[in-house]
């Protein structure tokens, strides 16, 4: 007989798991008008009352290439501040559980990271990034792949001297938006070099869209085979094909226990123009239409994960109000659907009956409840050549 247990198909999969916001870093990176410091510190304070305990606030990188962060130094302030704290007690959030991530892709961010770690604003955690693909690497951070591990394994060292984590990012690893097809083993083993000169955790990216559902699950088993410690692997999805949730899941079946999204699956590549400016960015954008890239969306993955019955420790209404809230900021409809369509309701939606089915059951002398006429079988007969 087919085994119909899910957990029992796929042993590793998790019964629960962590979920990061990216929002504010990620998410608003692509936007082409400045997002208010007000903004974002709203949206990020909202999202830790409403359960995330892992969220990424800025990056540090220079305000020449990236303006959106600008208020990177003001973002970092609140949330270290009495006001925040205050407002996480009165809610029953404890600070210390929350870890607040800058991105800091190059050695002179990491430096600014360190600063504000001695001033008592700093991160808990930032984070460096290397593609397997050396072109898309180069793109994003001008130096050779070797230049730049070396660069690594300094800062790492220096940032754990003052008490910052580093999350070592591995992209491209189902394909590059430059030079295409990328190998799976080649991320595994810049997943273990980065373990080897002392990285925290992995984040595993899907950078631009470009997996699938099979090659994610092989991936992640790939993964933990060599590394079978979960709490190291995060895994990072973009959405250009609507097929992200399906990668998604298929990382669950994998045995992946982390995950992160974006509001309205806002995100993609640095943007090139701001307000009414056009900016370095990372040079040209890699596809033809921004409005369909992006991220996996908080909301929908969220709702798919709380239906898969897996604690999340999200509050999920929360998150559906914020995400509804988070379209009006931005200006357009964004691409969570959950957000419209809610929750699958196992009560249903009562409202929504035709009028009239108990006085037509009265009406024929029928049991309320009955679904077959009164002098059918119990069971249906299946006819010998259906049968199994």
């Amino acid at each position: 007989m087919t085994e119909y247990d899910f957990w029992k198909i796929f042993p590793r999969m998790p019964k629960k798991v962590t979920i990061g916001d990216i929002t504010l870093r990620d998410g608003l990176q692509h936007e082409e008008k400045f997002i208010s410091t007000a903004a974002k510190i709203f949206y990020g304070e909202e999202m830790v009352l409403a359960g995330c305990r892992e969220i990424e606030l800025t990056n540090l990188g220079s305000p020449e290439g990236i303006p959106q962060f600008r208020d990177g130094e003001q973002v970092l302030v609140y949330f270290r501040g009495e006001k925040f704290k205050k407002r996480c007690e009165r809610a029953g959030v404890n600070c210390d559980d929350i870890t607040f991530t800058a991105v800091t892709i190059r050695e002179t961010a990491v430096d600014t990271a360190i600063e504000f770690k001695k001033r008592g604003i700093g991160p808990d955690r930032i984070l460096m990034m290397v593609s397997t693909d050396p072109e898309h690497h180069f793109a994003n951070s001008g130096t050779t792949l070797s230049q730049y591990w070396k660069e690594a394994e300094r800062c790492i060292k220096k940032a754990a001297d003052v008490g910052i984590k580093m999350c070592g990012t591995v992209s491209t690893i189902w394909g590059s938006p430059i030079t295409g097809a990328t190998k799976l083993e080649d991320a595994v083993e810049f997943s273990k070099r980065w373990l080897e000169i002392g990285a925290y955790d992995i984040e595993h990216a899907d950078h631009d869209g470009s997996a699938s559902p099979d090659q994610v699950y092989r991936y992640f088993s790939m993964v933990l085979d060599e590394i079978p410690h979960p709490e190291v692997h995060l895994a990072h999805f973009h959405e250009t094909k609507r097929i992200a949730s399906a990668s998604v899941l298929a990382a669950l079946q994998a045995g992946i226990t982390r995950f992160e999204g974006t509001l309205g699956g806002l995100g993609g590549q640095p943007t090139n123009f701001l307000d009414d400016c056009p900016v370095r960015g990372t040079g040209e954008y890699y596809y033809g239409d921004p409005r369909y890239v992006g991220l996996v969306t908080m909301e929908d993955m969220l709702v798919m994960i709380d239906e898969l019955g897996i604690e999340h420790g999200y509050d999920v209404d929360r998150v559906l109000w914020l995400g509804a809230k988070m379209e009006k900021t931005i200006g357009r409809r964004l691409r969570s659907e959950a957000i419209y369509n809610g929750r699958t309701m196992k009560e249903g939606h009562p409202e929504f009956a035709r009028p009239g089915l108990p006085k037509l059951i009265q009406k024929l002398g029928e049991e309320p409840g009955r679904k077959i006429p009164r002098d059918w079988a119990a069971k249906a007969a299946l006819p010998e050549k259906y049968r199994p």
